[in-house]
């Protein structure tokens, strides 16, 4: 009787080794498989963003460890929100990709979050400029304005690539209102530049400012605007309460 108990523990425990590994790998497909579906379907309805569908934020993040990176979890659920609505809206031509600048942090982290819905993964992690009258290594200060030399906060497109003084540029269009819609008259644009990057950091307080321009690393701009262009989503965000508060996309 006691050799029968023994062999039937050491089976029960044979059982759950192999049945544990499969029931976490079978949730991570289930969360991929989601993702996936969801983003390649036809766009939907403005009602039709369920609590379901916003419910994948937390999973998603979780999920590629986002807060291991230095990702707000505030600034993720509020790209996935308006995420979803510019793609209910069918704005977004390449809607398999998601860009944030989590300018919450400090200049001297990488704070360019650029992920893969459907292979659910972080694609790139790098650093990212903003402009110099928004603050020193901080963020603070925003606007929508020619010539004020800040960065502008929310949602925006990316459009098409040129060759400019800066070499390789990526056209983005904010799409706010008031907040970074004269984004395209003001040339705020994605560009690398010496400026940005651990070389920069590493003789310096914080990383360099642009003229408001979401800058990037020489070595890493071909990368990251090559991954982004034609039609994704980038965010631009900061806890800033009038934004926050008026944003039509994050409302809901």
């Amino acid at each position: 009787m006691r050799k029968s108990k023994r062999n039937f523990r050491v089976c029960a425990g044979l059982i759950l080794m192999l049945t544990v590994p499969a029931l976490i790998s079978a949730k991570t497909r289930k969360i991929r498989k989601y993702t996936k579906s969801a983003v390649a379907a036809a766009p939907v309805t403005y009602a039709a963003i369920s609590s379901s569908t916003m419910a994948m934020a937390d999973q998603i993040y979780d999920s590629l460890q986002l807060a291991t990176s230095g990702l707000s979890e505030q600034a993720f659920k509020f790209a996935w929100r308006g995420y979803q609505k510019l793609r209910a809206k069918g704005m977004l031509a390449k809607d398999g990709i998601l860009s944030i600048c989590d300018f919450s942090q400090s200049s001297r982290n990488k704070r360019l979050y650029i992920i893969d819905l459907v292979g659910m993964k972080l694609l790139i992690n790098t650093y990212v400029a903003h402009g110099r009258n928004t603050g020193g290594e901080f963020a603070k200060s925003f606007s929508n304005s020619p010539e004020s030399h800040k960065s502008s906060l929310g949602f925006y497109v990316t459009r098409s690539t040129y060759s400019g003084s800066h070499g390789l540029s990526l056209k983005i269009d904010g799409v706010e209102r008031g907040f970074n819609d004269r984004a395209l008259k003001r040339n705020i644009v994605v560009h690398g530049s010496e400026y940005v990057g651990p070389s920069f950091i590493e003789e310096n307080p914080f990383t360099g400012r642009s003229y408001g321009c979401p800058a990037v690393p020489d070595n890493e701009s071909a990368e990251v605007i090559n991954s982004i262009k034609d039609g994704s989503c980038l965010f631009i965000y900061y806890p800033n309460k009038t934004y926050i508060s008026k944003s039509q996309l994050l409302k809901g």
